[in-house]
């Protein structure tokens, strides 16, 4: 699944949803997780609350979990609409230390958010597990 991190040098989970200068995208399975891209946000003027919500919907409506430092209400909303869950953690957490803990949580028993999310995933694509990745 692709997974994206709110973040502004790349490493660290560091920033609000609707501020977060770029995303970075890993491919996350329960082999383990790799950088597919940084996913770097144009600086626009002017742009209100609502365009920068949009622009940010576009840059991570592939992935399945976006995980952030804060996200205020109303996009929240709308990233959730998008089949988006939004994932608060800790302001400056290590990115792939959230790589780590999400594989290792795809090896276990999922808790129960993220084994609804995977099923969610697994209906949209209309595929079994075997391929989407998540099945080692």
């Amino acid at each position: 699944m692709k997974v994206a991190f709110a973040t502004d040098d790349g490493s660290r989970v560091n920033a609000h949803f609707g501020q977060s200068p770029m995303f970075a995208v890993y491919n996350v399975t329960k082999n383990g997780g790799e950088l597919l891209e940084l996913r770097k946000l144009p600086a626009l003027l002017n742009q209100d609350e609502a365009g920068k919500i949009d622009s940010r919907l576009e840059a991570v409506e592939d992935c399945t979990l976006i995980f952030i430092m804060q996200i205020g209400a109303s996009a929240a909303a709308r990233v959730t609409r998008r089949k988006i869950m939004p994932v608060k953690v800790p302001f400056g957490s290590p990115i792939d230390e959230q790589v780590k803990r999400l594989v290792d949580m795809l090896q276990g028993k999922p808790p129960m958010w993220l084994a609804k999310v995977l099923r969610s995933e697994e209906e949209s694509t209309g595929e079994g597990e075997e391929a989407n990745g998540i099945v080692g």
